[in-house]
């Protein structure tokens, strides 16, 4: 268990707010989902979320990576080559994260029969 969450929980949702403690914020949910795809290199996650800076984005993946999440591979080359996947532990997340997609696809984006009604 990741330090931060050592500490035993006071509240009786303690299991929802360890969950989104791990996957909670901005960015995280968004990389875990485009992971979800396979092994990607920095920069191509980058492309998928061009909202989110470098800085921002590669303290998102230390996170995930410390929180055993998700797996970083650096290879010894030059240029260096590093690539994220998801672990055994972050493949788990698969069936919340297309749920929350689901669930976005029916409660937040516009269909097109909702346009073409209004």
């Amino acid at each position: 268990m990741p330090p931060r969450f050592q500490k035993p929980f006071n509240s009786p949702a303690c299991p929802v707010e360890a969950a989104l403690g791990l996957i909670g914020g901005k960015w995280k949910g968004i990389v875990l989902y485009h992971l979800l795809g396979g092994t990607l290199r920095f920069n191509v996650i980058r492309r998928y979320i061009p909202g989110v800076t470098q800085r921002m984005l590669t303290a998102q993946l230390r996170e995930l990576e410390a929180d055993g999440l998700i797996v970083r591979v650096v290879f010894a080359e030059v240029p260096p080559r590093v690539e994220y996947s998801l672990s055994a532990k972050g493949r788990t997340l698969e069936p919340l994260i297309m749920a929350l997609r689901a669930w976005g696809e029916e409660h937040v984006m516009p269909s097109s029969d909702a346009e073409v009604a209004a």
